[in-house]
């Protein structure tokens, strides 16, 4: 690790009264590490019990082990204030900002629809191939619905691991630099059909009312059986009402998903709330070819699903509806995800669930979140797994594991004292490394 120890302490949790600081000789990865309470931690078993499977395949919990704190008693004013057109990743936050995970781990949930990879490597044509990553690229950010806590932030040096012999990937990333803050992540399908890969260089802003976060950096998504790789950059994600109100998130901007080996390309307009409330969570866009001929149309919501259909099919539509023709329209679907009838007027309320034009082919519905995700930060059950500690895992984790992290583990727990505490004492750790790096002019080396 190259000298770096800021980190390995931080995690270890050495000089902490919840760490145990011992050293096994057998397996020197678990020097230190934090004696965290799995059998609370884990919320499916006791110490030194296996991991329950089903059908061979194991399970994993399905809540939290403490509920989510209110955050209505917190005034954010007092801070926020002097903050306005700043970047907030410079800033420390109290920790009633957070939810128990790091952004590594937010990361992470882009694999929550990894079978839509899987299907479009099994797809013969390159059209469906794009379909399906569009679906992907959509679905990815769906998980940030009404998630309005800040992710931890990773410090120097921090990773997370991740196999899901169930979903068919293995996953790892790894806090590559502190300022600029950059994480970089690599996936790969467990059956060789696919690589997953990127940097994220989260730039948030503070705007009075609102916090922007704007997900700098490029992903790549390799398709090996077709030698194809496609890129692209999420869409901006603001969250309103910081000072009083009811918080409520948007997504916005334009994707463009790139073929690099076809020309074939996939613009995605993630439109903005607009005037009452309109546009709000509605994604449109189109697949062109090389020519920039369009082959085929998409829309939907990024917190419901996705649909497409053939452009002469969709511009008659669009013609007969611009006329006033009457038109049939779906009803409202089942699965589908409403936004709250309890809120403010500042909210804008979720206009009528998504309209499928005749003919129109699902690409991708969002998974119906557990009916407790209101108590755990609005987690998705793929999200409240990732922190997820099993009996006898700290054997086998990196020790700079986000999972190892006192400050997230105890608010996980419901411990904010404890959160608060370490989360501070790791970031003083941190700017002492940085200091002492400055002054012997050493640079930090990834490993």
């Amino acid at each position: 690790m190259n000298g770096e120890e800021e980190f390995f302490d931080a995690v270890t949790g050495f000089d902490s009264e919840n760490s145990s600081g011992e050293f096994s000789e057998a397996d020197p990865r678990v020097a230190g590490v934090m004696r965290v309470d799995t059998g609370r931690s884990n919320g499916i078993g006791k110490v030194g019990e296996r991991p329950p499977r089903e059908n061979g395949i194991q399970k994993h919990r399905t809540s939290l082990p403490a509920p989510m704190f209110t955050r209505s008693d917190f005034s954010v004013w007092s801070i926020l204030k002097k903050c306005i057109g700043l970047e907030l990743s410079k800033i420390t936050m109290p920790i009633a900002f957070n939810e128990p995970l790091s952004f590594l781990q937010r990361i992470t949930e882009y694999m929550e629809h990894v079978y839509l990879i899987h299907r479009a490597s099994c797809q013969p044509q390159a059209l469906e191939r794009m379909q399906c990553v569009a679906a992907f690229a959509v679905s990815a950010v769906a998980s940030q619905w009404e998630r309005t806590g800040k992710p931890f932030n990773p410090l120097l040096g921090e990773t997370y691991e991740l196999i899901r012999e169930d979903l068919g990937f293995r996953f790892i990333s790894e806090q590559v630099s502190h300022h600029p803050p950059i994480s970089a992540f690599y996936s790969e399908g467990l059956n060789q059909d696919f690589l997953f890969h990127g940097s994220i260089y989260p730039k948030l802003k503070f705007w009075g009312k609102s916090v922007e976060a704007e997900p700098r950096g490029t992903i790549t998504l390799e398709l090996l059986k077709h030698n194809e790789a496609y890129t692209w950059t999420n869409p901006t994600c603001c969250v309103h009402n910081v000072i009083i109100g009811k918080l409520w998130i948007e997504q916005y901007g334009t994707v463009e998903i790139l073929n690099h080996r076809t020309g074939d390309k996939c613009v995605l307009h993630f439109k903005p709330c607009g005037l009452f409330g309109k546009e709000l969570h509605k994604v449109e866009g189109h697949i062109q070819d090389k020519n920039k001929k369009k082959l085929f149309m998409i829309y939907g919501k990024w917190t419901e699903c996705l649909w497409g259909i053939d452009p002469a099919a969709y511009e008659s539509y669009k013609k007969r509806e611009r006329r006033g023709d009457p038109l049939s329209k779906a009803q409202p679907d089942d699965s589908s995800q409403k936004a709250d009838g309890d809120v403010l007027d500042a909210v804008p309320e979720a206009q009528e669930t998504v309209h499928v034009i005749p003919g129109s082919k699902l690409l991708w519905r969002v998974n119906t979140r557990p009916p407790n995700s209101a108590q755990m930060y609005n987690f998705t059950s793929f999200t409240v797994s990732l922190n997820e500690l099993q009996s006898g895992m700290e054997k086998t984790l990196a020790p700079t594991d986000c999972r190892l992290r006192p400050d997230i583990r105890g608010m996980e727990n419901g411990d904010m004292d404890l959160a608060s505490q370490e989360k501070e004492r790791l970031e003083e750790k941190q700017r002492e490394a940085r200091r002492e790096r400055a002054t012997q002019e050493a640079e930090w080396q990834t490993r």
